[in-house]
């Protein structure tokens, strides 16, 4: 891209009251991405007029179709079909109707499926967590929530790439299409390698920070093992027990073993479900759904539940071998495979800039991870049911959000297309008349409050926590104001990381999810304090502990 089309670029995006044709027109930087140019419709990519994830095209595509004359799929609001290739339809997406009910029919069943895995996940958890493995080797436990964030964010990030790709026309093309997907997924077994091996360092140091008292003997539970299995225990609404055995001192032979099984576990989880997301994208794609609407919250909580699995039966068999030189030669050998891998990835033109983009808001989301880790520590065995309720007013929020930014990313890629080939163009675009984005945001908090009280009614039709009608309804209503706040959280994040040349797809997912999470919890630890002072018991009858704990 050149200097001049740079400029002409970043002026279109960023400055205010331009002048086009001699009419005078205003927009501030925020009403250009957000409230006009989020509704352009989404086309196939023009070659070499795309933002920082544009994946160049292959061929020589014409640059002579009008943005006026190009009726494609709507960006933030869908359309009423989405055909398949680079053909489009001929009919605007007026109808906002048909496009909202388009919305709902995609996300709330995906909201609902996705719901229910976090819960198998907090099964899965409840019982690994008494796997000879993890009672032995305390940091294997501590890894957990450590590896689940790192690896669960890259996951999502694949999909918002993938789904922007997909509705920009990018893989429209077969050849084109094969490149990119291999692209990526070499591109995640570089990330994997690299955030499990991060984990496992910061497993180990937590395991400094929090040592274990001496009195094994003691029913009490160690303080660090109960700081730890709080924190993963976001989506558990059983806390697992202390085993009955103390743990394994833990040496370079236990280091090298966590990290040979974080690193086999997230290798093998990148390749299932990378495979698995490129697909998904794929067949959304064909079958013209808005992998905008599905992939994100597919993708957080299918990352859990298999990387969790994987982790949990890769570690039992690496007991076996603790003592020999096998966990080492994995290490290595997963080593060099990711620098095999990144060398294959910086070849590709379509994703070898993401090699270095992305890597902050990764470990900046763990961090903040934390501090929902002690909210949770802090409340979880004080009110009645606090552990299972957080996973749908943490969960459910971050999903809708994580679709929400998708959305908006999608649409400020192609807003970017569209806005640099002329500023007529922009005159042009502000003329249409496009639903505006907030109707996107009511019609997702609206698909969510069915599925919040779904969760809600199941649970307590199950006998899991019996709470009383009050409690519910103020329940309801943080919900409310959990998914509002993610919702404006996702649109002002998004926004920034653009005005900062920050692609969205990148940098937006990790920090909103881990936001969301943290102010969840917040608002569910409000939740119980204001019904507390109603009058309505939430809280849990403490009993004193044997051995006087």
């Amino acid at each position: 891209m050149s200097m001049a089309h740079s400029e002409s670029r970043q002026a279109l995006l960023f400055d205010a009251d331009k002048e086009s044709h001699g009419d005078k027109f205003e927009f501030s930087s925020d009403s250009i991405e957000m409230s006009s140019l989020d509704e352009i419709p989404v086309t196939p990519a023009q070659p070499g007029k795309y933002g920082p994830t544009h994946y160049g095209s292959d061929g020589n595509d014409s640059d002579e179709d009008s943005d006026v004359e190009d009726d494609g799929d709507q960006a933030l609001l869908g359309s009423r079909s989405r055909s398949r290739g680079r053909e489009r339809t001929e009919e605007h997406p007026t109808d906002t109707l048909s496009q909202v009910k388009r919305i709902v029919l995609e996300t709330a069943p995906t909201l609902l499926l996705t719901t229910v895995g976090l819960l198998f996940t907090g099964e899965i958890l409840e019982s690994v967590s008494h796997w000879k493995a993890m009672t032995r080797i305390d940091e294997l436990i501590m890894l957990i929530p450590v590896v689940l964030n790192l690896k669960g964010n890259l996951e999502m990030n694949l999909s918002a790439r993938l789904g922007t790709a997909a509705n920009m026309g990018d893989l429209d093309i077969p050849e084109k299409r094969r490149s990119i997907i291999l692209g990526n997924l070499t591109l995640l077994q570089v990330q994997a390698t690299v955030v499990s091996f991060f984990a496992a360092i910061v497993a180990f140091a937590i395991g400094k920070i929090f040592p274990d008292p001496p009195n094994f003997e003691s029913t009490a539970v160690p303080v660090k093992r109960d700081v730890i299995q709080q924190i993963i225990a976001r989506a558990v609404h059983k806390k697992p027990h202390r085993p009955t055995l103390p743990p394994r001192p833990s040496g370079s032979a236990e280091f090298i073993m966590v990290a040979s099984s974080a690193m086999c576990a997230a290798c093998l989880s990148s390749v299932l479900l990378g495979s698995f997301m490129c697909g998904l994208v794929v067949m959304c794609r064909r079958f013209g759904l808005d992998p905008d609407n599905i992939a994100p919250p597919v993708a957080a909580c299918l990352g859990d539940l298999v990387t969790l699995s994987l982790l949990g039966l890769i570690s039992e068999a690496h007991l076996g071998i603790l003592e020999t030189p096998v966990p080492l030669i994995l290490v290595i050998t997963l080593t060099v495979a990711a620098v095999g891998w990144t060398i294959v990835t910086n070849r590709n033109q379509h994703v070898r800039h993401l090699l270095t983009e992305g890597w902050s808001p990764l470990f900046l989301a763990m961090a903040i991870s934390t501090g929902t880790g002690i909210v949770l520590d802090s409340f979880v065995e004080r009110y009645t049911g606090f552990a299972l309720l957080a996973v749908v007013i943490a969960g459910l929020p971050g999903g809708v959000s994580a679709i929400f930014v998708s959305r908006l990313s999608t649409a400020l890629h192609a807003t970017t297309t569209k806005m640099s080939s002329a500023m007529a163009s922009v005159t042009n675009l502000q003329e249409k008349h496009y639903p505006k984005p907030r109707l996107v945001l009511l019609t997702l908090i609206l698909v969510s409050i069915p599925v919040e009280i779904i969760f809600l009614g199941c649970v307590i039709g199950f006998g899991w926590i019996h709470l009383p009608f009050l409690f519910i309804v103020l329940k309801v209503m943080f919900f409310l104001v959990a998914i509002t706040i993610s919702l404006i959280v996702a649109q002002l994040t998004t926004t920034f990381l653009w005005k900062w040349h920050l692609d969205p797809d990148m940098y937006a997912l990790p920090c909103q999810s881990a936001l969301t999470d943290l102010v969840g919890q917040l608002l569910l630890v409000a939740c119980y304090e204001i019904a507390s002072l109603l009058g309505v018991k939430v809280a849990i009858q403490h009993r004193p502990r044997p051995g006087g704990v």
